[in-house]
């Protein structure tokens, strides 16, 4: 029997829209999804989000199986398994969509399963969170049962760790010292900013759910900072972009925190938004050999620049009021950040 007649004809149909379809890897939001957000920080931008993406269309739990042949597919057919996979090297193991759905497993390799990132029992599995795709990925289902209702945080000496280099073991992230799921840096940013979303869709009812990641309706001081680094150090990838566009097909809402990266820090990052921070305190002036950054102190300093996917594209330091730093990349919009002396300012420019 051929893999298309193993399939049931909604899932053919399914899979055969995903080898059909074009590349989503550019796609936007629509024309003004975000403006009743636009210029907002902190708690109101966190509401202001909560109401453009709350009341998803729900899948149900058995859709999921479905759902991941556009919103977690590798070429061939194969499943993207966050738990298994090591970018530009060889997957210890590969499942087939469908053919390798989790049944019964005893170790790594046997098949693959519905890992809710946000552990279920947080949430008493209750709806519409059970199924709310930002947040469940198709992973191995020993490891998903290693990783169990872990809290995720950076591990000291590991007890456990599986084929890729994910691993269990006590927390060394200050805040929390019990035992913790650690991925790995290819796939912590896409984590953290599940979490994120996961923070404002349900925004105004956390309170009842109960982890250890969470204090008062958000994330507890310690998870922030963890997550905080996560997404920064594991920016937005073209596979995260084209999953958020998968799953807006089916769900009818985003994560505006892979479509706009910089929101993270308006809200958790104990600073203000993009917009409140642009004023004269910084400047940042563009010429055909690179960028002019001015700013009201000469102390040291560091320059970042992100681009509109929020990946950092330049990296340097400042020690002048008024510097020159050379810049070459693409057209578009960019985000320059300079942090230092324990302040942190912001300024778009266009390149």
């Amino acid at each position: 029997m051929t893999f298309w007649q193993r399939m049931r004809p909604a899932q053919a149909l399914l899979f055969a829209i995903v080898l059909l379809a074009p590349s989503c890897t550019q796609a936007q939001p629509p024309a003004g999804y975000y403006d009743s957000a636009e210029g907002l920080a902190g708690e109101p931008l966190k509401a202001a989000l909560h109401n453009i993406i709350k009341d998803h269309t729900a899948l149900t739990y058995g859709a999921l199986w479905n759902a991941f042949a556009t919103t977690d597919a590798k070429p061939g057919s194969k499943v993207w398994d966050i738990y298994s996979d090591i970018p530009g090297g060889t997957p210890p193991y590969v499942y087939t969509l469908f053919t390798n759905q989790c049944g019964s497993y005893s170790s790594e390799g046997d098949c693959y399963n519905r890992e809710h990132s946000f552990p279920k029992s947080w949430f008493n599995s209750a709806a519409p969170m059970v199924t709310d795709l930002f947040h469940i990925y198709p992973t191995d289902g020993y490891v998903n049962q290693k990783r169990g209702d872990l809290a995720y945080g950076k591990v000291g000496s590991a007890d456990w760790t599986s084929q890729n280099g994910s691993k269990t073991g006590l927390c060394i992230s200050p805040g929390y010292n019990a035992t913790v799921f650690e991925p790995i840096d290819a796939y912590k940013g896409d984590l953290a900013r599940s979490y994120f979303y996961m923070m404002t869709r349900y925004y105004g009812g956390i309170n009842s759910w109960s982890s250890p990641m969470l204090s008062g309706g958000d994330l507890a001081p310690w998870a922030v900072a963890v997550l905080l680094q996560w997404n920064d150090l594991d920016p937005v990838s073209p596979k995260e972009t084209a999953r958020n566009n998968a799953i807006f097909a089916l769900q009818h809402n985003r994560n505006p925190f892979i479509d706009r990266p910089e929101w993270v820090h308006a809200i958790w990052g104990g600073t203000v938004g993009v917009q409140a921070q642009e004023a004269p305190a910084l400047e940042v002036i563009t010429d055909a050999s690179g960028i002019e950054v001015e700013r009201a102190t000469s102390g040291p300093g560091t320059l970042l620049v992100r681009d509109a996917s929020g990946r950092t594209v330049l990296r340097a330091p400042l020690s002048a009021a008024r510097e020159h730093i050379s810049f070459s990349s693409a057209k578009g919009v960019y985000i320059a950040e300079v942090t230092g002396s324990g302040s942190r300012m912001v300024k778009r420019f266009t390149w």
